[in-house]
Parts: C-alpha cells; structure tokens; sequence
C-alpha cells in the first residue's frame, strides 16, 4: 500500500475542534466560484508538476466551472512581492494572486505581515480527510503554526538518487558524505544553495550536526546560530574540496543535476520526491538501475500548502480549487506513479473502504520507495533559519 502514515508524523492525535461545514455554505462559494479564473502561482520548474496542475484545470472547469492558470514561478518569493507590492499601492480587492503553492519561510513572511486570506481551511468539505490535530504535519509549516490560513496538497520527503549499478558503498549518515567524497572526488556535487534543493542539503546535514538539533526548531539568534552552525561549517570545509568542480560551481536546480547522474559526470542526486527517480526512468532520463537512498537516521520532510493572499481577486474559486485538491480521488490520481507519485497528505484512517482500495490499487516501480522505506521522518528547522543558513553560506563560499 503506497498511502503514508500520517500518524507517524504527528506528535498529537487528538481531534481537532472545528464545526463541519454547511452543505448551504459550500454551495454559496461553488455558486460564487462558477466563472472564475483561478491564477495559482506555483513553481513551475517540473513539468510532472506543471502536467499534475493543467490537469487540475481540467477537472475543476468541467466540475464547477473553475478554470486554473497556472503562473509558473521559479521561485516563491515572485509571488509574495507582487502581493506586498500590490498591498502597497492600496489593491485590496482585485489582487493578481489567487493560490499560492507555498511553505516555510514565504508562509511565515506572508502571515506575519497579514497577507493572507482565512482562516478558511476548515470551511473545506474535504478537510474531513485531514488530521488538524494541534501538532500534526497538516497544521504546521517549518514549525510556525497554520491556523487554517493554507490547505495542504502534497507530502515531500528529501531523498538522494544513485545508479546502483556504478555505486554500492553509500553514506549512510551525513557526516560520512566527506569521507565517500574524498574515496570519490569529484562525483559529488548539489544545487546552489539558492535553490530550495540546495539549501534542503544544508539543513539536513545541519540537523544530524547541530549540538542541538532542538534549539532549530525555535527561531534563530546569532548566538544559536554560531553555536548550532559550528560543526556544520566544518563538515562543508572538509566536503567541499571534493566536490565536483572542487566546489566552485554548483548546479542550478535539481533538474541539472539528476541529467548529471544520468550523463555518468556525478553518482549522486537529490531531490524533494520520493517519486521522482521512478519518474525518471519511466521518462528515460535515468537508467534502469537508478535507486533511492536517505541517511539511517532519517531525512527532511514536510507538507507542501495553497495558501489565498488577502486580496486575491477570486477567492472563492482559489477555496473550490483547495479542496478539489483534498479529495481522495485526486489524491490517489497524484499519488500514481505515471502522473506525479506524490504521497498522499491524507489520514488513512478518515478514508471510507472504496477509497483505501483506490490507494491499494495504484501502480508501484522498483524504484519507487514505500514511506516507511525511507526511514524516519525529520522536523524541517524553523523557517529563519533556512535564511540565515543559505545567506552564511553565499558569504562564505562565493567570490
């Protein structure tokens, strides 16, 4: 069975308090969202992705008469700006921005500076399949509270990829990457940190490096920082001379770098799917023998969210779109390895028989990794310190 247990994620199981929606409420929003025009400003760098999202449009238009225009970002911050900006200049009401596909620190930033719509999750019909438990994966985004202010979509866990067929000796922790880089030098690299991929890396190794890897999950100071970040930076000092190119570039994205390992110039990738190097061998952009790999202690994972800016011009179509994303059937669609393989972010126990048998029934891949496979999942740090981490790193390792 290939539905993740959201359980094991949660530190919480209790109930969440909040009334069931009307059937006379939903109508008023499926009656005020026929006709509009969704914008869903989402990262437009997979074209699984992109595909997933056109198809979304698909079925909402023919549904309810929602249209979906994706705005293809490469990254999130695009999106806050203009809703800041838009703020700025008074447009309340008729804003560009419908939906963002957002988490961590954009989330933060946008809910701190009261720009965006909600809470409105809990008005979501489909919200029944969610555990919205206090603490659960589904109400907390890099630790800052959801309060019903986005939906979630998607499950994503970090995971590195290799050609089992060149590489069988992996690392299995993060501080045993400098000793496989210096036994491989060269055929290790990973996205520039300015990319989420890249950054992802660093807070992974920082977790398992940090004194103490409690202190991430509280916002950032200098002095923890420091203290946190210490070992960190001797680790990447030791790894980096070993690194492709002798760590003087780096890959742009995630994409480059997967089409490295497929060309034979690295034997490791990363990426923010468990489903991803199946895709690729499916696609035939990775060879037949590619796997999946975590560290033992575990790897990054979190929830990927829609949130609706304050001033989003359709807001009930943005809410209709939300919750087809929750729908089991759409779910189980984008859990299927031939269109995205994203894990579901639904609670198994909330589903009905013939939806547990729709989750059953999906296909599966040598490559494709169960959840349970991929070891314990880790508390993604507090949103800041993604910031800090990526801009000490620009300091200390550009020119």
């Amino acid at each position: 069975m290939r539905l993740p247990i959201l359980a094991s994620l949660t530190l919480c199981l209790s109930t969440p308090a909040f009334a069931a929606p009307t059937l006379a409420d939903w109508q008023q929003t499926l009656d005020a969202a026929r006709g509009q025009t969704v914008y869903w400003n989402a990262w437009g760098g997979d074209q699984r992705t992109n595909a997933f999202i056109e198809w979304v449009n698909s079925q909402t238009e023919q549904l309810y008469g929602v249209k979906v225009e994706q705005v293809k970002l490469t990254d999130t911050a695009e999106a806050v700006t203009r809703v800041i900006s838009e703020k700025a200049a008074g447009e309340t009401e008729q804003g560009s921005v419908d939906l963002i596909w957002i988490n961590g620190p954009n989330f933060l930033a946008m809910k701190e500076q009261g720009l965006l719509h909600g809470p409105f999750v809990a008005d979501l019909p489909n919200a029944k399949f969610l555990d919205l438990s206090a603490t659960s994966p589904a109400s907390v985004d890099f630790t800052t509270p959801v309060d019903g202010m986005e939906s979630p979509w998607r499950l994503a866990k970090f995971v590195f990829s290799y050609d089992s067929a060149r590489v069988s000796d992996l690392p299995e922790t993060m501080a045993g990457f400098t000793d496989w880089a210096a036994a491989h030098p060269g055929r290790l690299t990973h996205p520039n940190p300015a990319n989420f991929i890249g950054a992802t890396f660093l807070k992974q190794a920082l977790i398992e490096l940090a004194p103490d890897a409690a202190a991430l999950q509280l916002p950032v100071t200098d002095a923890s920082f420091a203290t946190q970040t210490a070992p960190l930076w001797a680790w990447y000092d030791a790894l980096r001379p070993n690194l492709w190119r002798g760590g003087e570039a780096f890959p742009e994205n995630e994409s480059v770098q997967q089409q490295m390992l497929n060309d034979g110039e690295v034997d490791i990738a990363m990426a923010f799917d468990p489903a991803s190097t199946a895709a690729a061998i499916a696609q035939g952009s990775l060879p037949e023998t590619a796997r999946v790999f975590t560290p033992k202690a575990g790897s990054i994972g979190n929830i990927s969210f829609v949130a609706i800016p304050f001033n989003a011009a359709h807001k009930a179509g943005a809410q209709v779109v939300a919750n087809f994303l929750l729908d089991p059937a759409t779910q189980a669609h984008m859990q299927d390895i031939t269109v995205l393989g994203s894990f579901s972010v639904l609670d198994p126990a909330k589903l009905d028989v013939p939806a547990q048998a729709t989750f059953d029934a999906l296909p599966t891949a040598p490559a494709l990794p169960t959840l349970d496979s991929l070891g314990p999942t880790l508390l993604e740090p507090h949103a800041s310190w993604m910031t800090k981490l990526t801009e000490a790193w620009a300091k200390r390792y550009t020119r």
